[in-house]
């Protein structure tokens, strides 16, 4: 089987196109930049020019691929760009999907992205789904909450850099899960005829609020955060204060997310369907525990070789 792969270079892309490759898929990585993305031709994926802002690009990547998986999303920086993206390339690319007779579409969303439609980046998702469950073609639409890696930044750097770590204050909880799972579960549904034409969850073992993400990564790290507290209801009132001028709409539209914080919803939903459908075992998705373990323990190892190193070095000046 042959895959083009979208967004190869994100976060959720690169494991995608690594976990792929490893299990002997024929991969082909739908990109802008060769130089941005040369270490995946080096991991031995096939890197294919296509621009979604560039409609005559998209079809020439189909050749020879069954199935395509979309992991590529817009940023709200730019939301005219974003539309232009999501929608128009998108449609392009799934009219293009059906004349090349793909088996499957797998398409990654937003939990309860319904309930969220107002948010410009959801609206679109929504509607890109739609397009493709009308389409015809063979589809899997994978609803993610967030991502591990994307933890690190947020609340492990600030707090080993003893920098202040920003929380909104709220008590939402998301249930993050790995890429590397969501890779493996992803390439695993192309070999399942029961996933086809369906919408399925992909979230972590348990959900996390951001206090509780904070305390988890003090005791593995055995250092006190700083943190400051963000109200939901000012970020509320930036958005509509933003929202009046022309020349402050991209952040309006980034500051619409406050609209997930303020819900009370909790993002996370039962997998047992999907574990069911993929005949997997839940024990073998990765814990947000063990994945802060192993990355602290990587950071505090890193730590002592490079205080082990300064203080030779001193002793070798020393005895000059």
């Amino acid at each position: 089987m042959s895959l083009l792969v979208l967004g190869a270079t994100g976060t959720l892309g690169r494991q995608i196109v690594r976990r792929a490759l490893d299990e002997g898929f024929q991969v082909k990585c739908f990109v802008r930049s060769f130089r941005k993305a040369a270490f995946l031709k080096e991991w031995g994926a096939e890197l294919v020019y296509g621009d979604l802002k560039l409609p005559e690009t998209i079809p020439p990547t189909l050749l020879g691929i069954t199935a395509i998986i979309d992991a590529s999303t817009a940023r709200t920086s730019d939301l005219y760009n974003a539309a232009k993206i999501d929608l128009y390339g998108k449609y392009i690319l799934i009219e293009a999907a059906k004349k090349a007779y793909i088996k499957r579409y797998i398409f990654f969303s937003i939990l309860n992205a319904n309930k969220y439609s107002e948010i410009p980046l959801i609206k679109m998702k929504i509607i890109i789904e739609d397009y493709l469950i009308n389409s015809g073609i063979d589809y899997t639409i994978f609803n993610l909450a967030g991502f591990f890696q994307g933890l690190i930044a947020q609340y492990a750097l600030p707090i080993l850099d003893n920098q202040t770590v920003w929380i909104a204050d709220d008590v939402k909880s998301v249930a993050y899960m790995d890429t590397q799972d969501i890779a493996k579960l992803t390439i695993r549904s192309l070999s399942i005829a029961k996933t086809k034409n369906k919408i399925l969850p992909l979230v972590g073992c348990k959900s996390w609020n951001s206090m509780e993400i904070v305390e988890l990564c003090e005791k593995l790290s055995g250092q006190r955060s700083r943190i400051s507290r963000i109200p939901v209801f000012i970020l509320t009132l930036l958005r509509r204060l933003t929202y009046f001028f022309q020349w402050s709409w991209n952040i309006s539209d980034r500051l619409a997310f406050t609209a997930v914080l303020a819900s009370s919803d909790s993002f996370n939903t039962s997998m047992s369907e999907v574990y069911g459908l993929l005949q997997t075992n839940e024990k073998d998705t990765e814990t947000l525990e063990d994945y802060f373990k192993e990355y602290f323990s990587k950071v505090m190892k890193k730590l002592k070789e490079i205080n082990y190193q300064s203080i030779n070095q001193q002793i070798n000046k020393s005895n000059f």
